[in-house]
């Protein structure tokens, strides 16, 4: 009998010599380097592999780490599909809206929550009957933004969501420095573009009429817009979605959307996100779908990512992606009970925005 096949007295095979241990070792390394060749050739040459490799570039896309896209699909795609997105949302805020809105007097209550839950992402809908009880109201700390469960606490608010864009050169989260423009009260409080300069904003009007596209603050102002903030891109008008299918849906993240049905409610749609085994996130089809399904006959994207909260009864009804908690920002959409007595002061006026540089300043603001 071969010596190496007899039992020891704990009944278990010796262990493997010293050649044989290489030679599975070698085997075991080479089945692991196949399935690596496999699996990048699947990632990079099949149809499917290619579909994932986008999405993922495109969920880069719409964080701070937007140049890390370019490890997969190359840094002249990166820019192209950047302009690219960013020329098709300029163009689909210039669809005419007919504002085929009845806004509804019957009685209910300011504001309602409805939770959502699909096997890929979490969040809430808040439904806000009254349009004009929605104000933007503007962080109060000179030099840094705001968190809006303070904005909701200092203001009196019933709710609120985040609200529009901001510049964060440096990532440092300072969210002081709004991107666009912004508008409360009918007043225009922030503009970083000409007054006949186009730019895409979300808002209403002075009739409760959600207001999203491109146009110029001069005309936002002859328009009766009150309350408005920059973002991009509107997705849904009269009734009709513009995204056509989830490869142009600009990737899967967490996201704050906003929406009006045709009775006038507006709808706030906060998705959780970037939180695995939990809520990964939806791209702007999945938001689009499911607004679609709720009613909306106009939507637009807002501020979405780290920034996406949704504040009610002094809580925080969501659950925020980033690890640092709620991050400082410029501006937000809060109802209120009476929001015409409601005072937003323009923090900026006396600023110059220009020469603004948040590393210098000596707050610790959440990235």
């Amino acid at each position: 009998m071969n010596p190496s096949y007899v039992l020891n007295e704990t009944n278990h095979r010796p262990p493997l010599k010293p050649r044989r241990r290489f030679r599975f070792f070698r085997i075991v390394a080479a089945i692991f380097i196949l399935i690596f060749l496999a699996s990048m050739a699947w990632f990079y040459l099949t149809p499917s592999g290619t579909s994932l490799r986008y999405m993922l570039a495109d969920t880069l896309i719409t964080t701070q780490h937007r140049d890390y896209a370019k490890y997969l699909i190359g840094q002249a795609e990166l820019d192209r599909r950047v302009n690219d997105y960013f020329a098709r949302f300029d163009q689909m805020g210039t669809v005419k809206d007919n504002h085929n809105i009845h806004l509804s007097t019957k009685s209910n209550p300011a504001v309602e929550t409805e939770s959502i839950s699909t096997s890929k992402y979490k969040g809430h809908i808040l439904y806000v009957h009254d349009p004009k009880q929605i104000r933007v109201v503007t962080t109060s700390i000179m030099g840094q933004g705001e968190q809006i469960l303070s904005m909701v606490k200092r203001t009196g608010a019933i709710a609120g969501v985040n609200g529009g864009a901001f510049d964060d050169p440096n990532w440092d989260g300072n969210g002081f420095k709004p991107a666009g423009i912004v508008m409360s009260g009918g007043k225009l409080l922030y503009h970083d573009v000409g007054m006949n300069e186009p730019v895409n904003a979300v808002g209403i009007d002075k009739k409760g009429l959600m207001v999203a596209g491109r146009y110029k603050p001069s005309e936002l102002l002859d328009m009766g817009v009150q309350e408005a903030v920059t973002f991009q891109p509107k997705f849904i008008v009269n009734g009709k979605g513009l995204i056509k299918n989830q490869a142009d849906g600009w990737g899967i993240a967490p996201r704050t959307c906003m929406a009006q049905k045709e009775d006038g409610t507006i709808m706030f749609v906060v998705i959780d996100g970037r939180q695995p085994g939990y809520s990964i996130g939806a791209t702007l089809y999945d938001v689009q779908q499911l607004l679609l399904e709720k009613g909306a006959v106009t939507a637009a994207n807002l501020d979405g990512g780290s920034s996406t909260v949704l504040v009610k009864d002094n809580q925080v009804v969501n659950h925020p992606s980033s690890s640092y908690g709620m991050r400082y920002l410029p501006t937000a959409f809060l109802v209120f009970d009476k929001p015409e007595q409601v005072q937003v002061n323009n923090i900026w006026k006396n600023v110059d925005m220009n020469n603004f540089d948040s590393s210098k300043k000596p707050f610790a603001a959440s990235k």
